[in-house]
This record gives structure tokens, C-alpha cells and sequence, in this order.
């Protein structure tokens, strides 16, 4: 069992950035990918980004050389920076955790095993 908190959203002006961790307990950190996803009022959840049991990173091609996914194991720790933020940032954000398999699609919500609450990035004009 592996429950994550994220931390470090809130109110940001466009252009600007924001660090948001995710703290992770349980054994066994650096089996598990972590991914970021976001949601906006009536949309889909989607992918941010990720980080495989080898740091592998994917990022969606909207955050792409914005965010930079990284994990600190030693620390069970996961973060995503954003930088240079838009008004389409805006969102909950949430860090998820899959277990480590052949095969596994990092980019998909059904590819998590463990959620965290959600913490919520607002991007202001």
C-alpha cells in the first residue's frame, strides 16, 4: 500500500512558476513510476508527466520544456517545477504511483495504482 500527498499548489501569475511535491510512504519508492496529472473544472483528467523506476520521463506535448518531472528516492519523494506557467495550467494536479511491470503505459489514468488527494494550481493574468 502506498499513499502519496502532494503539496505546493496555489496561486500563480502567468509566467511565473510553481513547485508541487509529492511525498509518498510505504516501501519500496523506486519499484513504483510516478506520474502527474491535471483536471480542470468539466474536463478529463490528464497526463502531465512521468517518471519510470529507471528515471525515464514523458511528458504530454503541452508542458513540454515547461515541467520537469524528478523523484528522489532516498527521500520518497517526487516533484514537478513548472515553469513559465499559462492560464491553461490551471488545475488540480495529482501525483499517482504504478508499480513496476513489463509493458506498462505510463501516459493512461488506468496504468495507477495509488492517488494522491490532489492539490490545486490557479494561474492568473
Amino acid at each position: 500500500q502506498v499513499q502519496l500527498v502532494e503539496s505546493g499548489g496555489g496561486l500563480a501569475q502567468a509566467g511565473g512558476s510553481l513547485r508541487l511535491s509529492c511525498a509518498a510512504s510505504g516501501r519500496a519508492f523506486g519499484n513504483y513510476a510516478m506520474g502527474w496529472f491535471r483536471q480542470a473544472p468539466g474536463k478529463e483528467r490528464e497526463f502531465v508527466g512521468s517518471i519510470d523506476w529507471s528515471y525515464n520521463t514523458i511528458y504530454a506535448d503541452s508542458v513540454k520544456g515547461r515541467f520537469t518531472i524528478s523523484r528522489d528516492n532516498a527521500k520518497n519523494m517526487a516533484y514537478l517545477q513548472m515553469n513559465s506557467l499559462k492560464l491553461e495550467d490551471t488545475a488540480v494536479y495529482y501525483c499517482a504511483a504504478a508499480r513496476q511491470r513489463a509493458y506498462v503505459t505510463l501516459v493512461v489514468v488506468t496504468s495507477y495504482d495509488y492517488w494522491g488527494q490532489g492539490t490545486q494550481v490557479t494561474v492568473s493574468s
